[in-house]
């Protein structure tokens, strides 16, 4: 692998992994669709600045707005108001891990819904993912469980949502480039997001006064919706899906170092075993078994 994209692979988890410790920056001001709505308005601004200066035309009329629209909700909207939601009653560090068992469901959903075809090795590393999530749960005689368990639903809902939507974002047409879609995503994301924090949730103009809360929405906003998702699909060009895969892998262990150093959030045994097993899990199931040859027989 090229430094560059070692680079820009580390530069990609640093961002990614810090979402989640802005999220909990900016509960302090703002409901969770809130948070989700101006972290899809500022991803937009951003990506539609980076569209002009690289002159990347947008092409509106392209765009099949009702599967995008129905795509955008399903994985961009929705789970970010639940990520922000289950923030308010687990840690980052928590989230982060929860949030890395997205493949798993991904591979589930596929399963399910959308007749995927997978081997031993995917049904295997699913098995040891899901282990990893009762692992997450700290059963115990005493309270059953350790966590919170609203929180835990909840993220686990917004990793079933980025699954099902990763599903549809696969069928979208396939005449749209990458910024197309990142626009057409974030978009459709602030207008939806937007109209359900209008009416759910109150907003007070003061908390833009804050410097902590201008860091927060620069990081979870410019950097984690509008410049990650450039660094992310310079990752898929340049070295392909399966360097661009890492990340998943990296994601949890920068928010760990984001939530310790800067929240001060304790790393538990079950937090850490927890991640071995779903990180596992999600490496096993990226796998791919090799096709059997047969064997030739000379006459």
């Amino acid at each position: 692998m090229s430094r560059s994209l070692v680079l820009v692979l580390t530069m990609l988890s640093l961002i990614w992994g810090g979402s989640f410790f802005f999220m909990k920056i900016l509960l302090h001001e703002f409901g969770p669709w809130t948070i989700a709505f101006l972290r899809s308005a500022l991803g937009l601004i951003t990506i539609t600045i980076v569209m002009l200066i690289l002159k990347k035309p947008l092409e509106l009329k392209r765009i099949a707005w009702g599967p995008m629209v129905r795509m955008a909700l399903i994985n961009t909207a929705i789970p970010w108001a639940f990520i922000a939601f289950s923030e308010t009653r687990v840690t980052s560090t928590m989230a982060s891990v929860l949030n890395a068992t997205t493949p798993l469901w991904t591979l589930a959903i596929g399963i399910l819904f959308f007749k995927a075809a997978v081997g031993r090795m995917q049904w295997l590393g699913m098995l040891i993912g899901f282990c990893g999530i009762i692992v997450l749960l700290d059963v115990n005689p005493v309270s059953i469980v350790s966590v919170d368990v609203l929180g835990f639903l909840c993220m686990m809902a917004a990793t079933c949502c980025y699954a099902v939507g990763g599903q549809l974002s696969r069928r979208l047409p396939g005449n749209l480039s990458a910024y197309q879609i990142t626009f057409g995503t974030l978009l459709s994301s602030t207008l939806g997001s937007g109209s359900v924090a209008l009416m759910t949730e109150s907003c007070s103009f003061t908390a833009f006064t804050s410097g902590s809360t201008l860091g927060a929405l620069a990081g979870i906003g410019v950097f984690g919706s509008g410049i990650a998702y450039i660094l992310y699909y310079y990752l898929v060009q340049k070295g392909g899906p399966e360097i661009a895969s890492l990340v998943t892998y990296l994601v949890p262990v920068t928010a760990f170092v984001w939530g310790y150093a800067l929240l001060h959030e304790a790393i538990t045994w079950n937090l850490m075993a927890g991640m071995v097993f779903i990180v596992g899990g999600v490496f096993l199931t990226g796998r791919r078994e090799k096709p059997k040859t047969q064997a030739t027989v000379e006459t």
